[in-house]
């Protein structure tokens, strides 16, 4: 078993009009066996960038702890919030940095750019970015997200769309994956407010 497959995980975000969503299972395992099923992937750098950390749970905990170290930093040198497509650039610099005994984490970073325009990426554990315009995914689930999103997306979905797209996106994948599961967690964000969702899922 991969190392990225030791915890488990299942993650998305989706681009809509002027908003974006990003959405993670909630089981937390050791291979198999569960361990928590409340376990939170989708960490918030500010009120309008937010970082989804698939793979090893030890180093998204870890990796999570530094970037916001970096971040307040930034915010302190600047006095101003980062913009998404920095934010990219300096969980890339800093994955690359360690790429001789990486994080073995693959982060999605979802915000709201300049004109509330969104940005999403992901990229894999040494920081080689793929950005997207639609939809970007992670995890032991990724393969039966992509299926199930390039069927189900649509550009320009207003919010309320956005969100039944993405959650049954993410229910109809991990039910085809044994390592993630356990109902799911979707953060909406438009230009004007964040809405937070828990899904029921299977609980098996």
């Amino acid at each position: 078993m991969s190392i990225f497959e030791y915890n488990g995980s299942a993650l998305v975000a989706m681009v809509g009009k002027n908003c974006f969503a990003i959405a993670s299972d909630r089981r937390l395992g050791v291979q198999l066996q569960t361990i928590a099923t409340d376990f939170n992937r989708v960490c918030k750098i500010h009120d309008k960038l937010y970082v989804g950390l698939s793979g090893l749970a030890t180093d998204a905990q870890t990796l999570y702890q530094r970037l916001v170290f970096r971040h307040k930093l930034y915010q302190l040198r600047e006095e101003r919030d980062m913009k998404p497509e920095t934010f990219a650039s300096l969980v890339s610099a800093l994955l690359y940095e360690k790429r001789f005994g990486p994080y073995f984490c693959q982060p999605v970073i979802a915000g709201l750019g300049d004109d509330d325009v969104p940005f999403i990426c992901t990229m894999d554990c040494i920081g080689a970015k793929e950005l997207a315009k639609d939809f970007v995914v992670s995890g032991t689930a990724s393969e039966s997200l992509y299926g199930v999103c390039e069927s189900m997306y649509k550009p320009n979905m207003e919010p309320d769309e956005l969100f039944e797209t993405v959650s049954q996106a993410l229910l109809a994948s991990v039910d085809r994956d044994c390592l993630s599961g356990w109902g799911g967690y979707v953060l909406l964000v438009t230009p004007t407010e964040v809405q937070e969702r828990i899904l029921k899922g299977r609980m098996d």
